[in-house]
């Protein structure tokens, strides 16, 4: 993969996973059962979240974390659909051809 092409997939990642709005975003049982105010507070760690390292991001994509919040380690990793939301996307760095889904959990759910 081209470095141009995982630049445009990351800068894609990142906007989802900063602003949650291109895409969707699904939270696990275990998340939702969260208070609120712990629930807010995990979403602010992930849109803030910036630790990315050859160890936890070996492609370059900013499509994987993990933050820990009231003493609960939290995954959230992002996935890569076709908008017909069954099967994969055939190209990642192309928004017209991908939805992407944020998908929140809690480590113990993986």
């Amino acid at each position: 993969m081209t470095t141009d092409r995982i630049a445009r997939i990351r800068t894609l990642n990142d906007v989802l996973r900063t602003t949650w709005l291109t895409g969707k975003v699904l939270m696990t049982e275990g998340i939702r059962n969260l208070p609120d105010q712990t629930r807010s507070r995990v979403a602010e760690a992930i849109q803030s979240f910036d630790t990315f390292t050859p160890d936890n991001d070996p492609h370059g994509e900013h499509d994987f974390g993990a933050v820990t919040v009231a003493g609960h380690k939290v995954f959230w990793k992002i996935d890569y659909y076709a908008p017909d939301m069954v099967h994969g996307s055939e190209d990642p760095a192309n928004p017209e051809v991908t939805m992407r889904v944020l998908t929140i959990m809690l480590a113990e759910e993986y």
